[in-house]
C-alpha cells in the first residue's frame, strides 16, 4: 500500500486532492521575484536585440526551445553550426553577433542551485520502537 501511494503521488494522481500547504511570509520573502519583462508574442526576455533572435531563430523553431536550454556562447555557437550543418539553417553573417550577445546575455548558465543547501548541526534522537 506505502508503494502504491508513493507511485501515486509521484504521477501527481492524487496530489490534487492533498491540501495546500499555505505560504509563510518567510517562505515568500526568500522566493526570488522574476521582474524580468518578457515578450508577449514569445516568451523572450526583452533586449535590444530580440527582434533579431526573432527573425533568425523563430522561423523554423519555437521560442520554447530558447527558454528550456542554457548554453555559453560557444555552446550557442555550436548549436547555430549544428543547424547549419543538419538542418539547413543560412549563413547568419552580420546577424551572428547579436544573436550571440543575446543568447549569452540571457540564456546562458546560471550559478543558481535548484535544491535548498545542506541540513547542518543536526541533532538526531532516538524513536521509540512500542
Amino acid at each position: 500500500m506505502k508503494i502504491l501511494l508513493i507511485a501515486l503521488l509521484g504521477l501527481g494522481i492524487i496530489s490534487q486532492t492533498l491540501p495546500e500547504t499555505s505560504l509563510t511570509n518567510a517562505n515568500v520573502a526568500a522566493m526570488p521575484a522574476d521582474t524580468t519583462k518578457k515578450d508577449p508574442e514569445t516568451g523572450l526576455i526583452v533586449d535590444e536585440n530580440l527582434y533579431m533572435v526573432k527573425a533568425q531563430c523563430t522561423n523554423c523553431h519555437s521560442t520554447k526551445l530558447i527558454i528550456a536550454n542554457r548554453f555559453t556562447r560557444d555552446g550557442w555557437k555550436q548549436k547555430i553550426r549544428w543547424m547549419q550543418a543538419n538542418h539547413n539553417l543560412w549563413e547568419l553573417g552580420d546577424a551572428e553577433k547579436p544573436v550571440l550577445d543575446y543568447l549569452e546575455k540571457n540564456y546562458s548558465p546560471t550559478a543558481s542551485v535548484a535544491r535548498r543547501a545542506p541540513l547542518k548541526d543536526i541533532k538526531w534522537y532516538k524513536l521509540d520502537q512500542n
